[in-house]
């Protein structure tokens, strides 16, 4: 593989730019103020200002609501074993504001993203004082990466995960050689619509024209409006348990085989080690994309290199065991959809006497829907509140979940409002046993810090 040449741009910044990566950072992140902008006007703009390098590049486009940052790092782990260069663009970024713009697997250097800000912040702010207004965080860290990748990495493909929805996201730029829709669930409907039709309306726009279309979705409504918009569009639709399937060999905790089954082949025996039974059909999904790279691009992926990638994959704050001493689990499920596989891995994969489950939300999400899925499980629930100015209120979490056990006939679960993240974990590890688990959830922003903070005593930094 190539190694990327940078060149000290330390003096070569002209008066008034930013003179280091924190500052560049810092400048992108106060974005978050303007808020969410949905639209692609002022991306238009700013692609044609920086001279259109979002050309220049192969994507594959991921958007979907649950399991994109998954399938992403098996198409990451699988192209860069087998010898490509591969930048990874995802959203939002666990511990450090680099970790979302990625280069085999490195984050960005801070002497590369130094100099890339250096030249879009004046496209930006001419972009501001315009009619268009001003660009949001999410637009310039999309513009900031694809400048990267274009001018400065030069990879042979971009895995590109959407933010939020598809049709209006930032991200909506480019033009993919593979799209990929994960499933279609009940998230972000405040912004996307009311209705799984209407989301799935809005994540299927990112089918562009001729682009083959590997997804998952399974619920009817989901499903015909995602073959409408391929059908409109030309493209070939490759749908699990239609064009492929698979068939669950063996689960244990780390460890799951899986037999796939193709258009083109077969591919028995297939292991991974992120858990629970949605990771097979995230599995499924990069593989039946792998197998579309090999027929339309000719890519070259050996099945010895093809089964050690899919087996080494990881991705940070998914299923993610942190703490040995006490057990301490942190999964980034915070939706209805994320709260029933966190559920049912929680019952099939892993053994414990006493499950106590910490977990903090923003405001903007489906609590109620989550929370059913949870409630069953658990004999202890501190509820707390992530660090983030959209977090949801620890208290009204406590009054729900207590509302819901009184349904469930559950008075034996302990509920316990802290709203401090770190006192809240302190007091997590200090009721759980050794033969117990303990289980962070909700809010990536959460679970940003708290995975930061255990592992290397740090906060993480914060940013959409």
């Amino acid at each position: 593989m190539s190694e990327v040449s940078v060149t000290n741009v330390a003096n070569e910044l002209p008066d008034g730019s930013f003179q280091s990566a924190e500052q560049a950072v810092d400048w992108i992140v106060n974005l978050v103020k303007f808020g969410m902008r949905p639209g692609l006007k002022r991306m238009e703009k700013l692609m044609e200002l920086l001279g259109n390098p979002e050309r220049r590049l192969k994507f594959i486009h991921v958007a979907g609501t649950n399991g994109k940052g998954s399938v992403c790092a098996y198409l990451t782990e699988v192209l860069t074993q087998s010898g490509y260069d591969v930048g990874t663009f995802t959203s939002p970024y666990i511990e450090k504001y680099t970790d979302r713009i990625r280069y085999n697997g490195q984050n960005i250097a801070d002497d590369d993203l130094l100099r890339v800000v250096n030249k879009i912040k004046p496209l930006v702010d001419q972009i501001a004082s315009s009619e268009l207004g001003q660009p949001t965080m999410f637009e310039v860290s999309t513009a900031a990466a694809i400048e990267y990748y274009a001018r400065v990495a030069y990879p042979d493909f971009v895995v590109w995960e959407t933010g939020l929805g598809g049709r209006l996201d930032s991200t909506n730029i480019v033009s993919p050689i593979l799209t990929v829709i994960t499933n279609v669930g009940h998230d972000h409907m405040d912004v996307l619509g009311d209705t799984l039709a209407k989301v799935a309306g809005e994540k299927a726009a990112i089918i562009k024209s001729g682009v083959p279309v590997v997804s998952a979705v399974a619920q009817p409504e989901v499903i015909e409006t995602v073959e409408r918009r391929a059908a409109e569009q030309h493209s070939t639709l490759y749908l699990m348990n239609r064009q492929f399937r698979i068939e669950s060999v063996a689960s244990m905790e780390n460890d799951q085989t899986f037999h796939f089954s193709g258009p083109y082949r077969n591919i028995r025996d297939v292991g991974i080690t992120m858990n629970g039974s949605h990771q097979l059909e995230n599995a499924a999904v990069a593989l039946m994309a792998i197998e579309l790279l090999r027929q339309y691009y000719a890519l070259i992926v050996e099945d010895d290199v093809l089964m050690q990638a899919m087996k080494a994959t990881k991705w940070a704050g998914r299923l993610e065991m942190i703490s040995g001493q006490p057990r301490i689990l942190i999964d980034g499920a915070h939706n209805p959809e994320g709260g029933a596989a966190l559920a049912r891995t929680l019952r099939e994969t892993y053994r414990y006497d006493k499950l106590h489950f910490m977990m903090g939300m923003l405001a903007t999400k489906n609590h109620s829907g989550y929370l059913r899925h949870i409630l069953p499980l658990v004999n202890t629930l501190i509820l707390t509140e992530p660090d983030w100015h959209k977090k949801e209120d620890a208290s009204r979490l406590a009054d729900l979940s207590k509302s819901i056990l009184n349904e469930l006939g559950r008075s034996d679960v302990d509920v316990i409002v802290e709203p401090g993240w770190k006192t809240a974990l302190e007091r997590l590890q200090s009721i759980t046993g050794q033969d117990d688990l303990a289980v962070v959830s909700g809010t990536l922003y959460l679970i940003g810090d708290v995975r930061s903070w255990i592992l290397h005593q740090s906060d993480s930094e914060k940013g959409w």
